[in-house]
């Protein structure tokens, strides 16, 4: 491996912004709460340490599967996989508590393919708040414009929680983008990176729980 390659992958470049999953995670108000039993246990005299978990898909920081909001949608191990790895931008926006942003709420230019929206407005994961931020239809009609293919938001959802019709998703579906939720950016300053958050390959499954990971450029 070239010596570049090794510095580009050092962890001091790798900026973690998943939560971490466990009991205690808020999901989706009537979602299926993360729960894991121990089946051996190697402090009870095992010879290994064996857990099965029973979790939503939509835990943490994950992607939604096109097939979660739209009935022609694809399910998550049929999607392709350049939309979760690539040049992102993280962009920070100050709007009030409940929300949409819109297009005139952006804070600097959209230059990047994976634009990342920190919002500060679900600041703790283990306490669900329904007054998180989430995105409009206008805003992603201008990123699609703007050859954006993949939103993400550091709040449980592109659209508020009551919103039955989900204009946002719907306008994501329409343009072949991608989502990525629930992921963490309080420690992240706006700028350019590389994003990391490859979904894994569940047959059938409407989402996806990523470790989405960002590399930091030079």
């Amino acid at each position: 491996m070239a010596e570049s390659s090794k510095l580009y992958w050092q962890t001091n470049k790798i900026i973690d912004i998943s939560p971490v999953i466990s009991a205690k995670t808020a999901v989706f108000p009537g979602d299926t709460p993360f729960e894991a039993d121990f089946l051996l246990k190697i402090n009870k005299g095992h010879n290994i340490d064996l857990s099965t978990i029973k979790t939503t898909v939509h835990i943490g920081a994950h992607t939604d599967a096109p097939s979660h909001y739209h009935a022609s949608g694809v399910t998550m191990d049929q999607r392709k996989l350049h939309y979760y790895l690539g040049p992102a931008q993280v962009i920070e926006v100050n709007v009030k508590k409940g929300a949409r942003i819109y297009p005139k709420d952006l804070t600097q230019d959209v230059k990047a393919p994976r634009i990342l929206f920190k919002t500060n407005s679900f600041p703790d994961p283990n306490n669900w708040s329904s007054d998180f931020n989430s995105l409009s239809r206008e805003l992603i009609e201008e990123l699609a414009h703007k050859k954006v293919i993949l939103v993400g938001i550091d709040t449980p959802s592109v659209d508020p929680e009551t919103d039955k019709v989900l204009e946002s998703h719907t306008a994501i579906f329409k343009n072949d983008m991608a989502i990525l939720e629930g992921i963490v950016l309080n420690q992240v300053t706006s700028g350019f990176y590389d994003l990391v958050c490859l979904p894994l390959k569940i047959e059938g499954a409407d989402a996806s729980p990523v470790r989405a990971i960002l590399l930091k450029h030079e």
